[in-house]
């Protein structure tokens, strides 16, 4: 492939959740489920829930504020914000200005991204593209979703699935030699087919009901199609950057399912101890679930400058999608 000169280089994660903890045991107090039922088909132990002051705008500022301190900056140096989510304050203004705001920010650019599960991907593939054009030197990339207030707590099929949360990465714009040794982002996929809308999606939104609406999913279906569209694009960006599954570090999925997570990698020839893996703890926090786990697997000491790194999802519509990330 044909390397800029450039290069989008993580320099900080942080992650932030909230405080209450919803463990299986308790979701099985008010809907027909039980820990066992909820483990056997997706790995999930626990998620957390957001209270009362709790919103997706404090979530993604916490996480920001962690990311800006982790890479040893102050708010002012960054030029450029996207939030990927589902779940904003409000139908508008964007997260992003709400996080801008906060962290007192006054310069730059700051926007949101909708593309559900894939959002942080599409994110950190849109702000690599800006900084490599020159037209910012340093972007927060955040992720970060309040699912519980889209799900209908009395299907089971769904409300045990999902938690809430935020991660966040600060991306910088470096000189690189184009090595496949050199940090950043070296590749990425993003795809999309919108004839998927009914297999999973929210019954509401301002132009159609005027409500906010419940979350639905043929869940047989999205897990039948899952696997075969994310190993697609992992593949696709194996192929632009030279390397196979051999040359992967660590390999960071969306974490909507243990084992939609570990067929992707056994597919993919990715031995399961280089997956990581926060679905157990987290849930499905949708586009905050791969920086919630970049920051988890970097705060243990798993993933180490020098790492390569690949991240992927997909998500409604169905859009999906991976970046490969030197570290």
């Amino acid at each position: 492939m044909t390397f800029s000169a450039f290069r989008s280089c993580v320099c900080g994660v942080g992650a932030a959740l909230p405080a209450r903890i919803v463990t299986n045991d308790e979701l099985a107090e008010t809907v027909n489920t039980s820990d066992e039922w909820i483990r056997q088909r997706t790995g999930i132990k626990q998620r957390y829930v957001a209270g009362e002051g709790e919103t997706t705008s404090s979530l993604a500022t916490a996480a920001a504020d962690a990311a800006v301190r982790h890479a040893d900056l102050n708010a002012s140096d960054i030029d450029l914000i996207i939030v990927a989510t589902s779940t904003p304050d409000y139908t508008f203004p964007a997260v992003a200005t709400q996080v801008q705001a906060n962290l007192g920010i006054v310069e730059g650019a700051a926007f949101d991204m909708q593309a559900v599960c894939t959002g942080f991907v599409y994110a950190v593939t849109a702000a690599d593209n800006f900084l490599r054009a020159g037209s910012h030197r340093r972007a927060l990339v955040i992720g970060a979703e309040t699912f519980s207030r889209l799900l209908d707590w009395k299907d089971r099929t769904t409300c045990v699935l999902f938690g809430d949360g935020a991660g966040a990465i600060v991306l910088e714009r470096r000189e690189s030699d184009g090595a496949l040794t050199s940090p950043g982002v070296i590749a990425s996929r993003l795809r999309a087919d919108g004839r998927h809308r009914s297999k999973l999606y929210v019954d509401g939104g301002p132009s159609t009901t005027m409500t906010v609406g419940h979350l639905r999913m043929e869940g047989r279906e999205v897990f039948r199609h899952a696997v075969g569209m994310v190993t697609d694009v992992i593949q696709g960006c194996f192929a632009d950057a030279g390397v196979t599954a051999e040359a992967i570090d660590w390999f960071v999925p969306h974490q909507a399912n243990l084992r939609i997570i570990y067929a992707s990698a056994d597919k993919l020839g990715i031995p399961r101890e280089k997956v990581v893996v926060t679905v157990d703890r987290h849930g499905n926090t949708s586009a905050a679930s791969i920086p919630l786990a970049l920051a988890a697997a970097v705060k243990d000491g798993r993933i180490k400058p020098g790492d390569l790194v690949m991240i992927e999802a997909m998500g409604g519509g169905f859009t999906w999608g991976a970046a490969l990330i030197r570290w």
